[in-house]
């Protein structure tokens, strides 16, 4: 039986997380240690709730109208939700394509899983924090060339109007030219919907 921790279910999202009306679910579990991190309760896999597939998908279908009425669905986030791609494949076939699934990823997880998952998806909406190796290491813990070697297969595997791509600006760890320069090689990348925005930290 597939399971996983998931610490978060939040209803009634509105263009926040893809098209339409979304339920977000958070899965626990993630590759990355960013300094500012907003769910940092992923970090921990002693935390949330035990679920399958088949118990998230009977407490998420009381938004079945919204979804079909918005072209929305369920966006998975975390924490790294191709982590528990098992999971979310499973989930895929309970709802069928009547649904928009779609991943709120940093992409920096085994190629082969991205691949697998690309056909799976509607979407994905990559926090890609900076292109800079330096800047992302030093902000994440890990290095960015894995996350941007998926970023380019996706893109030239699909739709790139399926993929969003976030840059934040980082306070303490990148300017307002850092986030110009990634947003100018995402670009040059073939990336068309980019959105910029600063992290409030608390």
């Amino acid at each position: 039986m597939t399971t996983a921790k998931i610490f978060g279910i939040a209803r009634h999202r509105l263009t926040v997380d893809g098209e339409g009306v979304t339920t977000l679910v958070t899965f626990n579990g993630c590759p990355l240690r960013c300094k500012y991190c907003l769910n940092k309760t992923s970090w921990d896999m002693a935390k949330g709730r035990d679920y399958t597939p088949e118990s998230l998908f009977e407490e998420v279908k009381i938004d079945q109208l919204y979804f079909l009425a918005t072209r929305g669905g369920v966006t998975f986030g975390g924490g790294e939700p191709l982590l528990q791609k098992e999971f979310i494949k499973e989930f895929r076939a309970l709802c069928g394509n009547q649904w928009q699934i779609v991943a709120e990823t940093c992409l920096n997880v085994p190629s082969e899983i991205v691949e697998e998952m690309n056909g799976v998806l509607d979407g994905f909406i990559v926090d890609i924090k900076d292109t800079n190796p330096d800047i992302y290491l030093d902000y994440t813990g890990k290095e960015n060339a894995l996350a941007l070697k998926n970023l380019e297969w996706i893109l030239q595997h699909g739709d790139p109007k399926r993929i969003k791509v976030r840059v934040p600006h980082i306070p303490e760890y990148n300017t307002d030219e850092d986030v110009a320069k990634s947003v100018e090689r995402l670009k040059a990348m073939g990336v068309v919907d980019i959105e910029e925005f600063t992290y409030v930290i608390r």
